[in-house]
C-alpha cells in the first residue's frame, strides 16, 4: 500500500475513535440519567447500566469482526481494552481529581474479585477449546458456541448478584428532576447506531494496517482497537469521579471488563460459529491483565483509596506493557508472542 493509503487509514481511525467518543457521550449520558431515574443504586449504575453502556464499543467491534472474518481483531480489543481500563482509568481518574478516589469494600470485595473470577472463567474457556477442539499443531483451540456459552451463564450469575442488590436498595431524592425517559431513550439508540457505525470503518483500517505492515491482527486489537474503544470509559470514568461519584467511576472501570470479557467475546463467538484462539498468544496477554487487575485491587484495598502516587503507578505499567508489545513487534528482546 502507498503513503497515502496508510495516511487515509490513520485518518479513518482519528475520525472513527472522534466519532466513537461521540456517540459513547450520548449513550453513556443518557444510560446514567435513566439509571437515576429509575432509581438504581449508585454502585448498579455503575456496574450494570452505564459499564454496559460504556462497553457498547468493544462489542460493536467484536460483531463487527467477527462477520467480517477478522474475529481476532475484536478479540484482542477486549484484552487490550481490559488493560487499559484498569489502569489506564483509574489513573486518569486520580490525577484528574482534587481528592484521592474514594472505594469501599462492596466494591473491593464484590465487583473487584467477581471481575477476577470473569478474567480466570474466559481463560479456562479458551485452555477447554485447545484441550477438547484442537487446530493446527501449536497451542491453537477452536471456540465453539457450547463453549462460549459458558462465560455467559456466569455473566448471568453477576446481573443475579446485581439484581438483588437493586432489589434491597431504598431511592433516595438525589436523583434528576425533570428527566424524560423516552427522549433519553432517544439519545441512547442515537449514541449506538453512531457507535456501529464508527466501528465499522475502525476495523476495516486496522484491519488494512495489518496488512501493509506485517502485524497481527490480535496485537492490532490490544493496542489500537482497544485504545479507541476505550474512550469512552475514561471519559464516563473521568466524569464521576470529577462529579464527587468515585463508587460508580471504579464499578464502571470493573463493570464494563466484565461484560467485555464475559459477553462481548461470547457473542462474537456465537454469531460466527466458532473461532480459533492461539492459546500462546493469550497467555501471555492475560498474565499481563492478570498482574494489572492485582494492582488495582491492592491500591483499592490499601486505605479504601486510590492516592496520586497510586495512580503513577498503575499509569506506569500501563507504558512498561505498551514499550513491551512494540519491542516484540519489532522482534527486540524476549520472544513471548507468537508470529511477531
Amino acid at each position: 500500500m502507498s503513503t497515502g493509503g496508510v495516511l487515509a487509514d490513520i485518518a479513518i481511525i482519528a475520525l472513527a475513535s472522534g466519532v466513537i467518543w461521540l456517540g459513547s457521550g450520548w449513550l453513556e449520558q443518557a444510560s446514567d440519567r435513566l439509571a437515576a431515574y429509575y432509581g438504581l443504586p449508585q454502585v448498579v449504575q455503575g456496574a450494570i447500566v452505564v459499564a454496559v453502556g460504556s462497553s457498547m464499543p468493544e462489542l460493536a467491534t467484536v460483531v463487527i469482526a467477527g462477520l467480517s472474518g477478522s474475529l481476532a481483531i475484536g478479540v484482542g480489543g477486549i484484552v487490550g481494552s481490559a488493560i487499559f481500563n484498569v489502569l489506564v482509568i483509574p489513573g486518569l481518574a486520580g490525577l484528574l481529581t482534587d481528592d484521592p478516589i474514594e472505594s469501599n469494600r462492596t466494591l473491593v470485595y464484590k465487583e473487584a474479585q467477581f471481575y477476577m473470577l470473569a478474567v480466570s472463567a474466559l481463560l479456562i474457556t479458551f485452555a477447554l477449546g485447545v484441550i477438547y477442539y484442537p487446530a493446527g499443531d501449536g497451542l491453537e483451540g477452536t471456540i465453539t458456541r457450547p463453549l462460549a456459552l459458558l462465560p455467559l451463564a456466569l455473566y448471568g450469575l453477576y446481573v443475579f448478584i446485581q439484581y438483588q442488590d437493586t432489589a434491597d436498595h431504598v431511592p433516595g431524592e438525589d436523583g434528576p428532576v425533570n428527566v424524560d425517559p423516552k427522549r433519553q431513550w432517544g439519545w441512547l439508540g442515537a449514541g449506538l447506531l453512531a457507535i456501529v457505525g464508527a466501528v465499522h470503518f475502525l476495523v476495516e483500517a486496522v484491519s488494512s494496517l495489518g496488512v501493509t505492515f506485517g502485524v497481527p491482527e490480535f496485537l492490532l486489537g490490544v493496542t489500537i482497537v482497544a485504545g479507541a474503544t476505550s474512550l469512552p470509559d475514561s471519559l464516563v470514568s473521568v466524569r464521576a469521579a470529577r462529579a464527587n461519584r468515585p463508587v460508580a467511576s471504579l464499578a464502571n472501570v470493573l463493570g464494563s471488563n466484565t461484560f467485555d470479557l464475559l459477553v462481548a467475546i461470547p457473542v462474537g463467538v456465537l454469531l460466527v460459529g466458532e473461532e480459533t484462539i492461539d492459546f500462546a498468544m493469550a497467555v501471555p496477554m492475560f498474565g499481563v491483565l492478570t498482574v494489572a487487575t492485582i494492582a488495582l485491587f491492592t491500591v483499592l484495598r490499601t486505605d479504601l483509596s486510590l492516592s496520586d502516587r497510586e495512580a503513577i503507578g498503575l499509569l506506569g505499567i500501563y507504558v512498561l506493557f505498551v514499550g513491551w508489545v512494540i519491542l516484540e513487534t519489532l522482534d527486540v528482546g524476549i520472544d513471548l508472542l507468537p508470529n511477531t
